[in-house]
C-alpha cells in the first residue's frame, strides 16, 4: 500500500515529460517498466475512467484516486480471504462452529457459546451467524 508521502514520487515517475500530466502512453511504458503489462487499449480505459476533468489525461488527483481504488480492492481481497478462512467449510456463513474451530487454531479457546456472543454483535440480519458483509463492518 501507498502512503500519503509516495503519492508525489509515484505521480513524478508516471509523469515522464514532467507536465503536470499522465497519458495513456506514459502510463502503459511506465507500468510495464515494473513487469506490469498495461497495452495501449487498457492504458486509454483507465485513463478514461479516472480522468477526473476530461482531458483525456491523468492530474495528481486523479493517479491518488487510482491508487486509492487499489488500495481498497487489496483489502477487500484480503479480507474475502480472511473470511474464506473462518468460513471453512464454504457455506458463505461464518458459524458458531467456523468461528470456534478458527480460533482454536489461532490458540484461543472458546466455547460455541461465546462464539454465538461474538456472532451476535454484528449479526444484522439475526441468522445466528455473519456474512461477508456483516464480517466486513465488524473488521473495520
Amino acid at each position: 500500500m501507498i502512503k500519503a508521502g509516495e503519492f508525489d514520487v509515484v505521480f513524478k515517475h508516471l509523469d515522464e515529460n514532467g507536465d503536470g500530466k499522465v497519458s495513456p502512453v506514459e502510463l502503459s511504458r511506465r507500468l510495464g517498466q515494473f513487469g506490469m503489462e498495461l497495452c495501449m487499449e487498457e492504458a486509454e480505459m483507465v485513463v478514461g475512467l479516472w480522468d477526473s476533468d476530461g482531458d483525456g489525461l491523468l492530474g495528481a488527483e486523479d493517479i491518488v484516486g487510482l491508487l486509492q481504488a487499489g488500495g481498497e480492492e487489496e483489502k477487500l481481497r484480503e479480507l474475502r480471504e480472511a473470511f474464506g478462512m473462518y468460513d471453512a467449510d464454504n457455506c458463505g456463513y461464518i458459524t458458531p462452529k467456523n468461528l470456534k474451530k478458527m480460533l482454536s487454531k489461532l490458540g484461543e479457546s472458546k466455547s460455541i457459546t461465546e462464539c454465538k456472543v461474538m456472532i451476535n454483535q454484528f449479526d444484522q440480519d439475526g441468522d445466528g451467524a455473519l456474512s461477508f458483509e456483516e464480517f466486513r463492518i465488524m473488521m473495520q
